[in-house]
């Protein structure tokens, strides 16, 4: 039998002897509504994009993770990685890449063709990021540098300007 997300998850934060907390909660569909739920800061949640990377003869699956108060620019995500162009990838990919549906993908990759990047924005305003651990009725708040320690995501600055939007 195979693990679940969540239970992968916990078992690697274990592993590595992370800080963290688990918290149960009714289903929320929108960043806002969940911060609201778990009582975090919008900004402390972990928003994951998986995204398709094309062009520069790049192509590769990417789990974009960022603030849940800020926006990706797709391009400027292309460009770091060496393609031309991103976008979003579809449900069934989605699906096949993490086995969580939209909105509850935690900023962990557990596929190999699913590369990680995180936004350092991510690491430099609190201390503990919140996530849908899988599933959305689930979510970890787990320590920052924990998060980064243990995930190793590749640093890429990829958030819409504000004065762009």
């Amino acid at each position: 039998m195979s693990l679940t997300i969540f239970e992968q998850l916990t078992t690697l934060l274990n592993d590595h002897h992370a800080t963290y907390r688990v918290m149960e909660h009714p289903t929320a569909g929108r960043s806002e509504e969940v911060a609201k739920i778990r009582g975090t800061q919008l900004g402390q949640g972990a928003k994951g994009l998986v995204c398709h990377i094309k062009g520069n003869g790049v192509k590769q699956h990417v789990l974009a993770i960022l603030p849940a108060d800020k926006q990706a620019d797709l391009t400027k995500l292309a460009h770091q990685i060496g393609g031309t162009r991103a976008s979003l990838a579809s449900p069934k990919e989605v699906d096949d890449l993490t086995q969580c549906v939209f909105g509850a993908i935690p900023p962990f990759s557990f596929h190999p063709a699913l590369k990680l990047v995180a936004d350092p924005l991510l690491f430099a305003r609190f201390d503990e990021l919140a996530f849908n651990a899988g599933t959305l009725e689930r979510s970890i708040i787990l320590n920052t540098q924990d998060y980064k320690r243990i995930a190793q995501p590749e640093l890429i600055s990829f958030i819409r300007d504000e004065e762009n939007e």
